[in-house]
């Protein structure tokens, strides 16, 4: 289904939504319909207690700047790739959206000018978009550690040693941070945050070692203050209009540029682990949260996990099995697979041999890694999926000069809260 298609059929059930409102109304209320329909249709739905199908999405944007208060300078001078990306969101149009790679700041002076000055004005022919809600925190990328995490004899430095000695990799506090925009009110008060949690906390965790010794990578001193998360883990609950739901969002680092020892690697997988422990039960005391709260998410509760995985069940550099923990996971509906038309095409003119499904695809990484599926929206169990993409317009498609806005691009998936 081409997003053009699916943003049509979306808008044609809101419509008749909106009739079957007005019929139920007829004789007892007037009714006079004035700016955006399709705004009234969703409230009218969710005042008489229909259900409203909520579409959820994940883009890795691309907008982050090596130097600090980078991308703030590019958003205040007019940036084309923030355009872009924008022009995609007016496009797909999300109800609840996390934006990986888009740099933090403690003022949220950049989260603030990417809503003002470019979702709220048209781009590129497309709609203004505005989202009353949003969440944004600090992250561990390019966060000091005054550790050797790279183990080359030096604990920071200059250039790319100071982002390996971070607790996350990045040049600056902040850098490739996250970013929940929603157009639904998010409960801030119970939002769970695991940017602080030891890596060696989580029982039986893949502490990277030397192939040729077998010794540990890490000295122990170090292995016992490393942090898992390379950015952060965040569970935001979001009212929705059925009900909460807790959007569960990450970025775990890439499975590379490391060594022998693979510790990218054992970490991206064990950042992925990190939700499947999360959504297999409260009872895991050793799983707390920044505030001190323990234990993992209760077993009635809806949820969506959304981000950029660094994975590919089927292909690239990440050790066998990383994702499957989360598409395979009893609790995820991990069937429903968003295809595009432009992935297929891009991966058949890169030549790389696959073994995935290239309409699954998420994104292309250059001529030595290809396409590959890192960018997951992946609704619990309960949750009715009604349609799915990503946005990744074929080469005649209209459309198709924004794709290059990042490489990644952009997943959605509607769903409603009728059980399976």
């Amino acid at each position: 289904m081409t997003h053009a298609t699916s943003r049509g059929l979306r808008r044609h059930a809101q419509w008749l939504l909106a009739l079957a409102i007005l019929a139920l109304a007829a004789g007892c209320m007037r009714v006079n319909i004035q700016g955006n329909p399709e705004a009234w249709a969703n409230s009218m739905a969710e005042q008489m207690g229909a259900v409203v199908p909520v579409r959820v999405a994940t883009y890795n944007t691309s907008l982050y700047d090596n130097e600090e208060g980078g991308l703030i300078r590019r958003l205040e001078s007019g940036d084309a790739n923030a355009r872009n990306i924008a022009a995609v969101m007016q496009r797909v149009r999300p109800d609840i959206v996390l934006l990986n790679e888009f740099d933090y700041d403690a003022a949220h002076r950049a989260a603030d000018l990417f809503q003002r000055q470019y979702l709220e004005v048209a781009q590129a022919g497309g709609e203004p978009l505005r989202y009353p809600y949003r969440y944004l925190a600090p992250v561990n990328t390019g966060v000091p550690s005054g550790l050797d995490l790279d183990n080359n004899g030096t604990a920071g430095g200059n250039g790319r040693g100071r982002g390996n000695d971070a607790w996350g990799y990045g040049l600056h506090p902040g850098q490739y941070g996250m970013l929940v925009l929603s157009r639904y009110p998010i409960e801030s008060e119970a939002i769970r945050t695991f940017q602080h949690l030891r890596w060696s906390t989580m029982p039986g965790a893949l502490q990277p070692r030397d192939p040729r010794t077998g010794k540990a990578w890490y000295a122990p001193a170090t292995w016992t203050k490393l942090r898992l998360s390379s950015k952060s883990h965040w569970d935001v609950p979001i009212r929705t209009p059925g009900g909460t739901v807790h959007l569960l969002a990450a970025h775990p680092t890439p499975p590379v540029f490391d060594g022998p020892e693979n510790r990218n690697g054992a970490r991206n997988f064990d950042e992925i682990r990190l939700w499947k422990e999360y959504v297999s039960g409260d009872s895991q005391p050793w799983l707390c949260d920044d505030a001190g709260r323990c234990g993992g998410l209760p077993a009635q509760a809806q949820f969506v996990i959304v981000g950029d995985y660094n994975a590919d069940p089927d292909d690239g550099d990440g050790m066998p099995g990383a994702i499957r923990q989360l598409l395979d996971h009893p609790r995820v509906q991990g069937n429903h697979i968003p295809r595009s038309a432009g992935a297929v095409e891009r991966a058949a003119d890169g030549g790389l041999p696959r073994k995935g499904d290239t309409a699954a695809h998420t994104g292309d990484f250059g001529p030595k890694a290809g396409t590959l599926r890192l960018d997951y929206v992946l609704p619990s169990r309960g949750l009715r999926v009604l349609a799915d993409g990503v946005f990744w317009p074929a080469s005649g498609d209209p459309d198709a000069a924004l794709a290059g806005a990042s490489d990644h691009h952009l997943v959605w998936v509607d769903f409603n809260h009728a059980l399976d």
